[in-house]
This record gives structure tokens, C-alpha cells and sequence, in this order.
């Protein structure tokens, strides 16, 4: 916890509180949700709930709680920042100083795509923990795709992916179904009043993975962007979910400076999936396979080398053979199988 105590007199937190209401009122996707969120607030403001934390942190904590103790959105936070942020009304993303700097963070992270593998037997692996906008990450994101497209079965891990872009989910989505447009999802936005829609693309460059075996690891940690990843596919009948059950965050948005060191994020859109006409706010995405979070691997790479091994069958010589015999080396040496 910071151990910053700038302080914050009642004139500051009353217009800090008041900033709020306002950036609400204006963007929240849900209008009648946003005025009791509203009114809630305006209680606590009264009632000096805000008195005592001083602290950018502290406040920004007991402002982000009491922003979700109506309808429990986790998308809705506030943040404190040591450094003022940009001085912009509207949206940050609309801030050319918020938006390098965030473009910054997103390749320093190699763009969420944190690990490319080939296991033994084949089995590609990817360990996805952001799925960034593919104007910045749409090279590194094929890159990886084109590592993995000769896998005979692949592993896409997001138990630590916490958000992201749909555009970046149709994007890698797209990898995974043949060349007829999938319909993903849809996000209805309130800023705009249009709903959007989110397909697979028709061409990728290099191979794609149709037919692939696809495991698809999910936990707690799970959120956002990565649970519509894990949903979307979920939905289609393309992937087995292993894992736990995600956070349940469905609601994009955006940033605003509340005050010079104070950021809020407040959800403009929501989800809807043109399979179940519903998202997983609140309620999280199930896995097909419930495993505690650091065991998941271990059960999916297990599920995809005997997936491997089914699609060999019987080949025992020349480069399948080859292969046959790794993927059995493999299940005897990590599961202790015969």
C-alpha cells in the first residue's frame, strides 16, 4: 500500500465525489443502475464515510467500494496516481499522452503474449495474459499463431489474462475456426447507442487451426476481455474449458480523470452472445473440466496428448511414428502411465 498521505480536505472530496456522479450519470451503460450508484454515494458523502481516508489510496479504495455495493460491477473503479495524469475531458483513450503511454506498458509486456511453446508431443502452448488492440499487437499475435499452426492439439492459457480487446479475441479466435465467419459476440455501447458486432475474420495470414484439439485454461484471476475469449469459444462448442470458474466482468469501457491524481473506470458497453442472448457478468464462465488453477495444465496437457495420441492411431514408423512415440513418452513421463 502506498504510503502516500496527501490530503484531501472535505472541499476536494465533495468535488471529488461530485466529478464522479456527473462521469456517471453521462457514461454508465446502465442509466437507472448509475442513479442509485449516484445516490449511494451522495450518502456516504453526507455521512462523512470519506473523512478519515486521506490517503489517495485509501480513498480511491473506499470509492471504488461503494461504487460496486449496488450491482456489483467490478469493471466500475476508481485509482489513485502518484503522477498527475493528463489534463482531458472525456475518455483518456481520446488523450494522446494517456494512450503512449499505455501502448508503452502493452509492448514492454511483449503485448500480453507472454510464452510460445511446442511441448513434447506436439501440443502447442500459449500463454496469453492481455489481449491487447491488434493495431499494436496484430504482428506478435499472428507471429504466435503461426508458431503453434503445426500442433497436433493446443493448450491457450488465460488463468492470468485479466482483459483486453474483442477486436484482439475475434482476432486470435479467427485462427480457430475455418474461413466462414464465426459471429463471437456482440457489445452494445451506451456512448454511442449502437450494438457492434464481432466476427472471425475470413482470411488470417498463415495456417489455420479448424480442426486442432483446443484446451482452453481458465481460474479466478480470469477477467474481461479473457473471459470472452473463453466464453465465445465455450458458446461455439470449439475448445474444453479446464480450470475455475472466472471473476464474471462483461462490461467494457473506459477511463476518465476524476481529478489530477484520481482515475475511474466506467463500463459504456455490455455484452451479448449470439448464442446464449446473455454474458457472463456476475456469474463468471464455468469450465467444462472444474480443476484447481495450478493443476489445469497438468489436466489439459494430459487431454491433449491422448488426443494426440487417438488422431496417430496405430502409425509406428516414419515421422508419425516418431511423433507416436514421443507423445507416449511424454504421458509416461509426466503422469507415470504405461
Amino acid at each position: 500500500m502506498s504510503t502516500d498521505h496527501t490530503s484531501f480536505d472535505a472541499a476536494t472530496q465533495a468535488g471529488i465525489v461530485h466529478s464522479l456522479a456527473e462521469k456517471l450519470r453521462a457514461n454508465y451503460v446502465f442509466p437507472d443502475v448509475a442513479e442509485q450508484i449516484c445516490a449511494r454515494l451522495q450518502q456516504h458523502l453526507a455521512d462523512g464515510d470519506y473523512a478519515d481516508p486521506t490517503d489517495g489510496e485509501f480513498l480511491a479504495f473506499a470509492l471504488t467500494h461503494h461504487l460496486q455495493e449496488v450491482n456489483g460491477d467490478e469493471h466500475l473503479w476508481v485509482r489513485w496516481h502518484p503522477e498527475p495524469l493528463p489534463d482531458h475531458e472525456g475518455q483518456l483513450r481520446h488523450s494522446e499522452e494517456w494512450i503512449a503511454q499505455l501502448r508503452l506498458k502493452a509492448r514492454l509486456s511483449n503485448y500480453g503474449l507472454h510464452r510460445a511453446e511446442r511441448l513434447p508431443g506436439n501440443v502447442g502452448y500459449l500463454d496469453i495474459r492481455r489481449l491487447e488492440r491488434p493495431a499494436w499487437a496484430g504482428e506478435t499475435a499472428v507471429a504466435a499463431m503461426r508458431f503453434v499452426a503445426g500442433a497436433h492439439a493446443l493448450i491457450i492459457d488465460l488463468r492470468r489474462c485479466t482483459g483486453g480487446t474483442p477486436g484482439m479475441v475475434a482476432l486470435i479466435s479467427s485462427y480457430l475456426f475455418d474461413d466462414e465467419p464465426v459471429h463471437l459476440n456482440s457489445i452494445y455501447w451506451r456512448d454511442d447507442d449502437i450494438t457492434q458486432q464481432y466476427w472471425t475474420l475470413p482470411y488470417v495470414p498463415g495456417e489455420r487451426l479448424a480442426a486442432t484439439p483446443l484446451y482452453v485454461l481458465i481460474s479466478r484471476v480470469t477477467f474481461s476481455g479473457g473471459e470472452e475469449f473463453a466464453y465465445n469459444l465455450q458458446t461455439r462448442g470449439r475448445a474444453t474449458l479446464v480450470g475455475e470458474k472466472t471473476d464474471g466482468g462483461a462490461h467494457p469501457g473506459g477511463s476518465h480523470r476524476l481529478h489530477p491524481h484520481f482515475e475511474v473506470f466506467i463500463p459504456v458497453g455490455r455484452a451479448i452472445n449470439p448464442v446464449t442472448g446473455d454474458d457472463w457478468e456476475g456469474s463468471g464462465v464455468v469450465p467444462d473440466i472444474p480443476t484447481a488453477a495450478e493443476e489445469a495444465l497438468h489436466v489439459a496437457y494430459r487431454l491433449a496428448l491422448e488426443s494426440v495420441l487417438a488422431d496417430l492411431g496405430e502409425a509406428d514408423s516414419g515421422p508419425l511414428g516418431a511423433l507416436r512415440a514421443e507423445a507416449q513418452a511424454a504421458l509416461r513421463d509426466q503422469f507415470h502411465t504405461t
